[in-house]
């Protein structure tokens, strides 16, 4: 494989490149060989001055020396710049018949000649000499370089031949699929009558392997070549290289003998003074850990001494403090390592006692007498019971306090029914043996105890919410101050540069060891802090400093905050609180929930008790005073407990208005009912109006709308009056009217005694007025008081009486109207309209009697009239009947209604007289011609004109009676 042969440099252009460059001469533009500079960039020459004086074993250890090349003498001594391999590389070991065989041209590649360059050489010969010419101003660049990029071409071809398998770095025999890949087991199956062929496979694959094996060879023979100059040239340097190894080594020597005299003379003693002051440290340290560990045994005995005196927060902060410091500072002491588990359990006990504990509180705080005026029972227990629960998040305390109020509400209407000497499980059938006063004094003392009831537990709720508070707000400031500390801790980090001391002794910085007398220091402050602190461990005041009886994060914890409760009991609270501020708020809005949930149990308790006493329909027979002294007190119970708790329950106000419904219902048949009797006795006849029924109108008009007050002495001296004044008018009315006022006072007055009624009872007075209307025209215009009453006939005075009562109602609707306006939410406004509807009917059923009156008169002209002679006496028999019948007529309406009314009512019979007699006239032929039936009819008019004139109140009566004749044509 070694050759012999020498080769240039510079590899000789071949037979193919006539066409594209011409011969250049090698000798021309062609460099010494030059050796590379990666191989050793700074090794120095032959030249011994050279040498560095002072060498230095920090650059030159790293340097590159002829000991790290790996490269076996047959590889350096081939020659890798051949051109190419000896003719019988393959033949040698494949035999005679491995030759290069000519191959087939392709039958689809056509024959390339010169000819079909020819148009290419014309085209490129004048740039060809132009590429001359430059070449021989600018000199070509290093041929050299060219070789070895043509021979690195070449190598990275050769190297491509060998498979890939090979260059992988974790290439390895032993992997049975790598071997497998290289060695295939099909060579080497000599089974089957196949063992010729195989072993030439097997020896083919040897000589491959063989092949491989020359390429990289090759390739490495290569590169040593390429450095070639520089391995000769540390060859020989080589006796100059053993001179500055051995001057190296004496300076090394006389190095390390000065530095021995200076640790001798400067740095032994002071080393050995810091090694004393670090062991009388770790003394000290072993020493204050002994008296940590002496106080840690202690701390069981401590937490019994605690609760003992129901001192839970103080055995909690013992117990954290106790497994903080055995889980950083005495982590891994084997005699502690069972006190972790102890203390554990311990803590769960802890935990049970507090609940337990706090049931016990909160039975004693709602279950003791109810006139006891102290608002809350051990105030101080109350608060150290919250921060022990708080401190280990037993968050459900509160479902306690509220099962615990439920059992005392049923508690309390148990004892107020054994004040009263009932027995409780007989109740309901005792409390219907109980008058209304009775029962209402026992519903009034539940009542009452209810309300001292929430009154308590709404001052133990806020000495609760006030702990959460204050735990809240320390959250809040010590999350404050911890971003101010963040804050200037980064300033002072971005303006202080730190120094860090790179002498070592012994593995510690020797600044560390100066500085720990100001560690001790810091640490003895730190103990003496906390040992002054209150609810920790006690440590002992020896002169000794104790670094390790505290830690930074246990001295933190005991910082606190103090606040006072609404009773004035100093909170002082800790920053260990291991609680959220989402949770302490939800903690707190529970405790709202809470007081909401008290008030409900004793508004529901209520209804239950006021139900009990509603089965028989007892609340339904009250009557309207007993109602509304009911009402009163149940609104006032309602109000009391808002102000307290701060929302409105709405079980105990349902059940009000739900009786209050029961109550209108029975309130509005029990009216209706009266006014329907009233009506079907009613003669239709005037009625006198007592002294009480005008100061009932009296009070109207000064706008108090009430029932007022009895007066016996006064009511026995006034006599009746015919008639009732309002405003200054009189009104001629029934009984009925009368009492019908009454009732529709009673409706307002109940409306400002349960306001809740309000659209209840405006939606029965409606019905009920709407009844009277609708009633009176049946009794009246349908003439059933004929057989209701039996009365004869339905006469004008009847009729006039009927129109002023309605005129009375009309008048006192705008007021009933004001009164329900004021008193009516705005969205309710629209039922107001009913008073419209009721308005309108009133005011056709008023004009309907009118119209009524007119038809009387109408009919009883058209009876006369159509039997009028013109023929003497005068005047007639016809006009002294009509003169005489609208004398009685004015004589029945006129005392009933007004003035006005009664001219106006007149006015409209004169214009049914005058059709009627126009009508006579027309058909008698009689006409205004001054003859002497035109004479008689004139006299007649004119007795009728004067007579109906000369009625009281008509004197100045437009009658107009010139349109009774025909209009001439």
């Amino acid at each position: 494989m070694a050759s012999s042969h020498s080769s240039s440099p510079v590899p000789q252009g071949s037979s193919s490149d006539v066409f594209f460059k011409k011969e250049v001469d090698p000798t021309k533009h062609i460099r010494p060989v030059q050796s590379l500079p990666d191989v050793c960039p700074k090794e120095p020459t032959g030249d011994s001055n050279s040498l560095c004086v002072a060498p230095s074993l920090v650059t030159d250890q790293h340097r590159w020396t002829i000991y790290h090349s790996k490269v076996n003498l047959p590889a350096a001594l081939n020659d890798p710049r051949l051109a190419k391999r000896e003719s019988d590389f393959f033949t040698k070991t494949w035999g005679p018949d491995f030759v290069d065989t000519e191959v087939i041209p392709s039958f689809y590649l056509p024959q390339i000649s010169k000819e079909h360059f020819t148009i290419y050489q014309q085209e490129i010969s004048q740039r060809e000499k132009i590429h001359e010419r430059c070449k021989n101003i600018c000199p070509p660049k290093d041929t050299f370089d060219r070789t070895l990029v043509h021979t690195h071409d070449k190598s990275r071809t050769d190297l491509e031949q060998v498979p890939k398998i090979f260059m992988k770095p974790d290439f390895a025999l032993d992997d049975s699929l790598t071997f497998n890949s290289v060695l295939p087991w099909s060579h080497f199956n000599t089974a089957g009558g196949k063992g010729n062929r195989d072993a030439a496979s097997s020896k083919l694959l040897q000589e491959k392997l063989s092949h491989y094996l020359d390429i990289v060879e090759v390739n490495i023979a290569h590169q040593i070549s390429l450095r070639s100059e520089a391995f000769f040239h540390a060859m020989t340097s080589q006796h100059e290289l053993q001179d500055y190894l051995k001057k190296t080594s004496q300076a090394v020597k006389m190095l390390r003998d000065k530095i021995a005299q200076i640790d001798k003379v400067m740095c032994e003693g002071s080393l050995h003074i810091l090694r004393l002051a670090l062991t009388r440290n770790n003394c000290v340290k072993v020493y204050n850990k002994l008296k940590l560990m002496a106080t840690v045994h202690q701390t069981q005995p401590t937490v019994q001494v605690l609760l003992s005196t129901s001192e839970f927060v103080g055995a909690l902060d013992l117990i954290a403090t106790t497994q903080e410091v055995l889980q950083q500072e005495l982590q891994g002491i084997h005699s502690f390592r069972h006190l972790g588990s102890q203390l554990c359990e311990l803590e769960k006990l802890i935990d049970k006692m507090m609940i337990a504990e706090f049931s016990t509180y909160s039975h004693s705080d709602l279950n003791r007498p109810l006139e006891d005026d102290c608002q809350v029972l051990e105030e101080e227990k109350l608060v150290s019971l919250v921060f022990g629960l708080l401190k280990q998040r037993k968050l459900n305390f509160l479902e306690i306090y509220s099962e615990e109020m439920i059992i005392t509400a049923k508690n309390i209407i148990k004892q107020v029914i054994v004040h009263f000497h009932l027995i409780y499980f007989e109740l309901a059938d005792q409390m219907r043996m109980l008058n209304f006063p009775q029962w209402f004094d026992l519903l009034k003392d539940i009542f009452s105890k209810f309300t001292i009831f929430l009154q308590r537990v709404k001052a133990t709720l806020n000495i609760i919410h006030s702990v959460v508070h204050s735990v809240l707000d320390k959250n809040q400031r010590t999350r404050e101050l911890e971003e101010i500390s963040q804050q200037k801790n980064a300033t002072k980090d971005n303006s202080l540069d730190t120094e860090v001391a790179y002498l070592i002794h012994e593995g510690m910085f020797i600044s560390d060891a100066f500085s720990e007398g100001e560690l001790t220091a810091m640490t003895v402050d730190t103990a003496s802090q906390r040992n002054a602190s209150p609810n920790s461990e006690p440590c002992s005041s020896d002169s000794v400093s104790e670094p390790e009886c505290t830690t930074d994060s246990s001295s933190s914890k005991e910082q606190t905050s103090s606040s006072a409760t609404p009773g004035g009991v100093d909170i002082m609270v800790s920053e260990d609180m291991k609680l959220t501020d989402l949770e302490l708020g939800k903690l707190a809005n529970n405790i709202q929930e809470l007081l909401y949930s008290a008030s409900d149990i004793c508004h529901d308790r209520a209804v239950k008790f006021l139900m009990s006493r509603a089965k028989d329909g007892f609340l339904e027979k009250l009557n309207s005073m007993e109602f509304i002294t009911l009402s009163r007190l149940m609104e006032t119970f309602i109000l009391d407990t808002e102000q307290i708790c701060g929302r409105k329950s709405m079980s105990l106000l349902g059940a009000l208005q739900s009786q209050a419904n029961k109550f209108v219902n029975r309130f509005h048949e029990e009216r209706k009912t009266k006014l329907s009797l009233l009506l079907d006795n009613e003669r239709w006849k005037q009625a006198d109006v007592p002294a009480e029924f005008q100061d009932l109108v009296d009070s109207i008009s000064d706008g108090k709308i009430a029932l007022p007050e009895k007066k016996l002495g006064a009511t026995e001296e006034r006599k009746p009056a015919e008639v009732l004044i309002v405003e200054g008018q009189q009104y001629a009315v029934v009984g009925t009217v009368l009492l019908l006022i009454r009732i529709i006072l009673e409706y307002c007055q109940c409306v400002d005694n349960i306001p809740s009624v309000t659209t209840d009872m405006l939606t029965r007075l409606s019905d009920l007025l709407k009844y009277f209307n609708s009633r009176s025209c049946q009794l009246v215009l349908g003439a059933g008081a004929l057989q209701v009453v039996g009365l004869k006939t339905i006469t004008t005075k009847n009729l006039a009486l009927s129109s002023r009562c309605l005129q009375l109602i009309v008048h006192y609707i705008p007021v009933i109207r004001a009164h329900f306006e004021a008193r009516l939410p705005p969205k309710q406004y629209s039922m107001l309209r009913h008073f419209d509807h009721i308005t309108k009917d009133y005011h056709d059923h008023i004009a309907e009697i009118s119209a009524k009156l007119v038809a009387i008169m109408d009919s009883l002209f058209d009876k006369l009239l159509s039997k009028y002679e013109v023929k003497a006496p005068v005047p007639s028999a016809c006009f002294r009947n009509i003169c005489k019948q609208m004398a009685k007529m004015h004589e029945a309406i006129f005392d009933l209604l007004p003035e006005e009314q009664t001219q106006m009512l007149f006015l409209r019979i004169n214009a049914s007289y005058k059709l009627h007699l126009k009508k006579q006239l027309s058909h008698l032929n009689v006409i205004n011609d001054g003859g002497p039936q035109n004479g008689l009819v004139t006299a007649d008019v004119a007795f009728y004109t004067g007579n109906l004139q000369a009625l009281k109140g008509l004197k100045d009566l437009d009658l107009n009676m010139a349109e009774i004749w025909e209009q001439k044509r």
